[in-house]
């Protein structure tokens, strides 16, 4: 525990730290105030200092992750046209899976009181719910002009199909599923194959 008075760094980052460690090893029911500082190791009223309730803790928590996780993904267009498809998917996944937003993603549908506080961020812009899915399409998009997908393969529905996929086996495995990786890439070679040029 933190003495009283005695400042905490980047107290912020480690409450989101604990949040996403519960989130991961209990899911968002355990996700309570008390649950989020203990598991920080620090005073219990603390996460209220710097947040105006539960709800708009846990919508920082998304955009802090999302604009992580944006920032990661943008570089996925770079690397068309080298590599295999599929690993370089899978390694735009993992960007996902590590940064635990397809998780965080679940736990704003599952709390629909984060999005209206996401509303201001959503507003302006400064968060993309889908954007995640056009990294995906612009990925896709550019292997097209490399000729490494079908030139009359629909990029958009492609990606479409990938997060979703990602997010189902996420939801419905949890993200310590030893098979997790293998099932999503079985996804996303069986998508790719399915529009790859015919020679």
């Amino acid at each position: 525990m933190s003495p009283r008075g005695v400042a905490i760094p980047d107290v912020r980052q480690q409450l989101f730290d604990a949040a996403e460690r519960i989130l991961l090893r209990a899911g968002p029911s355990e996700l309570t105030g008390r649950a989020v500082t203990k598991e920080a190791g620090c005073a219990t009223g603390l996460l209220y200092n710097h947040f105006s309730d539960m709800d708009g803790f846990l919508a920082e928590l998304f955009l802090d992750r999302a604009g992580k996780a944006g920032a990661a993904l943008s570089a996925l267009t770079t690397l068309a046209g080298t590599g295999d498809v599929v690993d370089n998917l899978m390694s735009a996944i993992e960007t996902l899976l590590t940064g635990n937003l397809l998780a965080l993603a679940g736990l704003a549908m599952a709390r629909p009181a984060i999005l209206s506080h996401l509303g201001e961020a959503l507003s302006q812009g400064t968060l993309e719910i889908d954007a995640s899915e056009r990294a995906f399409a612009a990925y896709l998009k550019a292997e097209k002009e490399h000729g490494r997908i079908a030139a009359e393969a629909d990029t958009e529905s492609l990606a479409l199909a990938l997060v979703g996929a990602a997010h189902q086996l996420l939801l419905t495995r949890g993200p310590h599923a030893p098979d997790l990786r293998e099932r999503i890439r079985k996804v996303a070679t069986a998508l790719t194959e399915g529009v790859s040029p015919r020679g």
